[in-house]
C-alpha cells in the first residue's frame, strides 16, 4: 500500500513536466503551420516577442566584410586583408612567446610508414596530444609536402589515423573507414598530422570514464565564452599552434601544407586559411552554408513550442556574423586551392568560384554535390531560401544528403595528387 501510494504521489510531482512533452502539447493548442514564419501583427511592425525582436534584428545585419561579386583585383585583395585583420581580432589568440617544444612520446612502425604521436603545449596550462603518419623514405634530405587533419565532430585523431581508440566504449561512428582521411594521405606519400578537436576523445573530460559519447562541449565552449575568447578561437589557435610546427619540420615542404577539414574541421579549416596566407590548399569536406540565413529560416517550432536553433554552443563567436559568414571566408583563400565535396547552394557556390575568377586562377577551385544532387536539375533552389522551415527541409534546399556526409576518398585523392603535381 505503501508504494503505491508513493507511486501516486511521485506522478503527482512529475505531472506539470510531463505535460510539457511533444506529444501533450497539441492540447495547448500549438498552430505549428500558423507559426512557421516569425511574424508581427503590429501596424508599426514592432514585436512584441523577444524571439521576433532579434529576428529582425539579424535580418536586418549586414556583414561588415561581405564579399562583393564586381570587386575588382585591387578591391579584393584589399578587402582580404581587411578580412583577416578582422578574423584575427575575433579568435583572440594569445601571443605567447617561449613556449616549450613539442615532444615526441612513442613510434611505432606501420606498413609502408611510422606513426608518431606528439604532444604540443600552446598554453601554460594545456597539452594539445597530436599524431604524425609518415611514410617510409622520408626524411630531411626527401621532404615531402603535408597535410594538417581537423576531424569532425564525434570523431577522434585516432579514428582518422586508423588506429584504435584509446577508449575501447567509444563507439565510432558509421562511415569508420571513409573517414580515415590521415591514413589515406600518408599512403599516396604526404606526412599527414591528425589532432582532436577540444573536448572530443583524448581532449574530453569525464566521457573517458562513462558510457557518453567521446565529447560534450557544451560546459567548456560556454566557459570559454565567459572569459572572452570562443571555443572556435581556441581550437584554430591550438591547430595553429601545431601547423607552425610543421613547418619547421625539415621533412615536411612548408611551402606545400594542405589543411583538409571534415564537417566540424571546416570551421577551423576556414580560420587557419583566413589568418596564414602561406597555407597551400584546402580540402573542404562538407556543405558550404549562410549561418545567418540558417539561423532566419530555421524558424518552424517544434510541438513543445520551441524554435531551434542551428547552431550549438560551440559554434558561437560574438560579432562573427556581424563581419562575415561562411561563403566569405571562404572567398577570401581563392587564389589558393580547394576543393568542396558535398555541395551547398549554387548561388553561394558560384559567389566563391567569382573570387577565384577575380583572383585570376578560376582553375583552383573544384565543386562537387551530393550524387543525390549532383544534376542540376535536382536541386530545388537557385536564390535565398524560404523563412518557416525546419532542419529535413532545410537540408533538403541547401541539396544536402545528411546520411552520406562522409570524406570522399574518390574526389579527394586524385584532386591532391592533381595540385601537388602541378608547379604553380
Amino acid at each position: 500500500m505503501m508504494k503505491k501510494i508513493k507511486y501516486i504521489f511521485l506522478l503527482f510531482c512529475l505531472y506539470p513536466f510531463l505535460m510539457q512533452t511533444d506529444g501533450q502539447n497539441k492540447a495547448y493548442g500549438l498552430d505549428i503551420e500558423k507559426n512557421k514564419v516569425i511574424s508581427t501583427d503590429r501596424q508599426d511592425g514592432r514585436y512584441i516577442s523577444t524571439r521576433g525582436v532579434v529576428h529582425a534584428l539579424m535580418k536586418r545585419n549586414v556583414p561588415a566584410y561581405a564579399f562583393h561579386s564586381d570587386f575588382s583585383q585591387r578591391e579584393f585583395n584589399y578587402w582580404k586583408e581587411g578580412l583577416r585583420g578582422k578574423m584575427k581580432d575575433l579568435m583572440r589568440h594569445p601571443n605567447l612567446r617561449d613556449l616549450p617544444t613539442p615532444k615526441r612520446v612513442s613510434c611505432e612502425k606501420r606498413e609502408g610508414y611510422r606513426i608518431e604521436k606528439w604532444e604540443s603545449y600552446p598554453l601554460p596550462e594545456c597539452v594539445v596530444p597530436f599524431l604524425m603518419l609518415i611514410p617510409d623514405q622520408v626524411n630531411a634530405g626527401n621532404p615531402v609536402p603535408g597535410v594538417l587533419c581537423i576531424p569532425g565532430s564525434g570523431r577522434t585523431k585516432e579514428s582518422l589515423a586508423g588506429e584504435p581508440e584509446l577508449e575501447t566504449k567509444y563507439a565510432r561512428p558509421r562511415f569508420q573507414e571513409e573517414n580515415e582521411m590521415a591514413l589515406k594521405y600518408v599512403k599516396i606519400g604526404l606526412v599527414a598530422v591528425v589532432v582532436d578537436n577540444p573536448c572530443i576523445g583524448e581532449c574530453s573530460d569525464l566521457e573517458k570514464y562513462t558510457v557518453a559519447p567521446s565529447y560534450y562541449f557544451d560546459e567548456s565552449a560556454r566557459c570559454l565564452l565567459e572569459l572572452g575568447w570562443s571555443y572556435l578561437g581556441y581550437s584554430s589557435y591550438v591547430d595553429m599552434h601545431v601547423l607552425s610546427w610543421m613547418k619547421e619540420q625539415p621533412f615536411i615542404r612548408k611551402e606545400r601544407l594542405i589543411v583538409s577539414g571534415h564537417s566540424l574541421g571546416t570551421e577551423p579549416l576556414m580560420v587557419l586559411g583566413a589568418l596564414d596566407p602561406t597555407i597551400y590548399g584546402f580540402v573542404y569536406s562538407d556543405f558550404l552554408c549562410r549561418t545567418l540565413e540558417r539561423i532566419i529560416v530555421m524558424t518552424e517550432p517544434k510541438e513543445n513550442g520551441y524554435r531551434p536553433f542551428p547552431n550549438s554552443i560551440e559554434h558561437l563567436i560574438p560579432e562573427f556574423l556581424c563581419n562575415f559568414d561562411f561563403p566569405d571566408i571562404v572567398s577570401s583563400l581563392a587564389p589558393r586551392p580547394i576543393i568542396f565535396t558535398e555541395g551547398g547552394l549554387d548561388r553561394d557556390l558560384e559567389m566563391v568560384r567569382q573570387a577565384y575568377r577575380i583572383a585570376g586562377h578560376p582553375e583552383n577551385i573544384e565543386i562537387h554535390f551530393y550524387p543525390k544532387y549532383a544534376d542540376p536539375d535536382s536541386r530545388k533552389t537557385k536564390g535565398n531560401l524560404p523563412e518557416g522551415v525546419n532542419r529535413e527541409a532545410y537540408f533538403d534546399l541547401t541539396n544536402v544528403d545528411a546520411p552520406n556526409h562522409c570524406f570522399k576518398e574518390n574526389l579527394i585523392i586524385p584532386w591532391v595528387k592533381k595540385i601537388l603535381s602541378e608547379d604553380k
